[in-house]
């Protein structure tokens, strides 16, 4: 038997030892729903006194959510719609919230699979093809309106509805009480995108936007709180060394100031020290956490992306592979950004909206976009690449095969 052998039957014994250096993992997803949501005191109290009305049987104001990636949007808002839910069934008084993520598949990529989806939440089934789209409507208002009830629909990741199934579906929901008797449905879209609401048609942005608020990012300090509250529930005493909760807020206020990112920056060194079988875990592990984390949320990233989006990165890939150009820059996008639509049978978007694009990409780090002056041309952004070369080779594969090219 050579050294390394592992018997097959000692092959997974170590995971059901205790050596495991987490008690709750569970507590470093971005899922999981805290007890306290600190350092959103003020958002809090901010959505409280909007949809608070809901137990007066009055309709909340529609609202708009807005910030960075992993600045607590979606966990604030569960934590106080939770809150007001339980106060709502203790007085026995009749508020349905429902929660949709935009971003899934198969949920909220088209107009119909959207109203048929919202149906279900309310107990109707609805076949996933083959009906009229103003026939699922009406069977949605019908069974919406049984009761007298308010209904607060969440729409996270807002901005990936519209890129799918365009702003009329939108414009749409808003106008759900004009169709109602005996209910009455508030809407709350939360987006990443900070200038999403710039481009949208004004009677949308009216209807949508009554209240907004907008969640600032983390700073270094805050997210450091955030971990150390977190950590107490997830790793067993004594197991993080020292700078690690230090060193992970770091690395996450510099990608401006994402806790979402601090977590799983956390929890992904806790498993690369737990498969090296060490008992503690150093700040060694937390850049190795940092490497793998960059390479892996590149790939996610493009892979769940609209294919208007992944297009227009396409157009960024193929220019920046054509040695006879020095520089690429917006215009040059857009332009064969163009020739992809037409080649994949894809509607194209307008220059402004392919800009705010570039400007996501920009944020999200996988390319870096510099604003320049071109004179009495006006500015425009000179583009180049921020992500290793095997990684760029990924995502083009990952793009290739999305749009079929």
């Amino acid at each position: 038997m050579t050294k390394n052998h592992v018997p097959a039957g000692n092959l997974f014994e170590k995971f059901l030892s205790n050596n495991s250096l987490f008690i709750n993992k569970n507590v470093l997803q971005s899922s999981y729903l805290p007890n306290t949501i600190p350092h959103r005191e003020e958002q809090i109290r901010q959505i409280r006194d909007i949809i608070g009305p809901a137990l007066r049987r009055e309709k909340p104001s529609n609202l708009f959510i807005y910030g960075q990636t992993g600045t607590g949007k979606t966990v604030t808002l569960k934590y106080t719609a939770d809150v007001l839910m339980k106060f709502a069934n203790e007085k026995n008084i009749l508020i349905k919230i429902v929660y949709l993520n935009c971003k899934m598949k198969k949920v909220a990529d088209t107009e119909y699979r959207l109203v048929a989806q919202l149906a279900r939440e309310f107990g109707k089934e609805i076949p996933a093809t083959g009906l009229p789209t103003d026939e699922v409507y009406k069977i949605f208002f019908s069974v919406l309106d049984r009761e007298k009830q308010t209904v607060i629909l969440i729409l996270d990741e807002i901005d990936q509805l519209i890129d799918k199934a365009g702003e009329e579906l939108l414009y749409n929901l808003t106008r759900i009480n004009e169709e109602l008797k005996h209910a009455q449905v508030s809407i709350i879209g939360i987006t990443n995108r900070i200038s999403f609401g710039e481009n949208m048609d004004p009677r949308v942005k009216s209807s949508l936007s009554e209240e907004e608020i907008l969640f600032p990012p983390y700073n270094a300090l805050q997210l450091q709180n955030i971990l150390f509250q977190r950590a107490k529930n997830a790793f067993k005493p004594n197991v993080l060394g020292e700078g690690v909760i230090e060193k992970c807020s770091a690395y996450a206020a510099k990608e401006h100031g994402d806790a979402r990112r601090a977590l799983e920056l956390l929890r992904v060194s806790g498993e690369i020290a737990e498969r090296k079988e060490h008992s503690k875990v150093a700040i060694e592990d937390v850049d190795e956490a940092d490497s793998k984390i960059e390479k892996d949320r590149v790939l996610d990233i493009v892979e769940v992306q609209p294919k208007e989006f992944q297009a227009t990165l396409y157009a960024i890939i193929r220019l920046a592979k054509n040695k006879k150009i020095s520089a690429i820059y917006t215009g040059d996008v857009y332009e064969l950004y163009r020739g992809i639509c037409k080649e994949t049978n894809l509607r194209p978007l307008t220059q402004r909206r392919v800009s705010d694009i570039i400007g996501e990409l920009d944020m999200q780090g996988i390319i870096n976009a510099k604003v320049i002056s071109k004179g009495r041309q006006g500015r425009t952004r000179e583009i180049s690449f921020s992500i290793p070369p095997e990684t760029a080779e990924k995502v083009e594969k990952i793009i290739r095969d999305s749009l079929g090219i």
